[in-house]
């Protein structure tokens, strides 16, 4: 297995401040660092086992890996790239992942 470097598009990065700027409304800060230590541990193996979860069903060049029910991080692997596409809320609607 080769290594991979992770990279952020600039969608998924909005999509993770929208996410983080609810949870800062909306939860405690026990929920806040939940939410980034169970991000952290997804996006590690996903690093390291980048194959190992299921390709999305709506767009095929990207896999996709539930990190909470309300949760789904897109992302695709090209060479010894992992781009995170999205950070997606799963209330959204599906159709928005090109």
């Amino acid at each position: 297995m080769g290594s991979y470097k992770l990279r952020w598009s600039e969608e998924s990065i909005r999509n993770l401040e929208d996410i983080l700027d609810y949870l800062h409304e909306n939860w405690s800060e026990k929920v806040i660092t939940d939410f980034k230590e169970n991000l952290n541990k997804q996006l590690d193996l996903i690093c390291r086992f980048p194959f190992i979860f299921p390709r999305s069903e709506y767009q095929k060049r990207l896999r996709k890996a539930v990190l909470s029910k309300q949760t789904t991080i897109f992302y695709e692997v090209k060479n010894n790239n992992i781009l995170i596409a999205y950070i997606f809320d799963n209330k959204q609607n599906i159709a928005r992942i090109k």
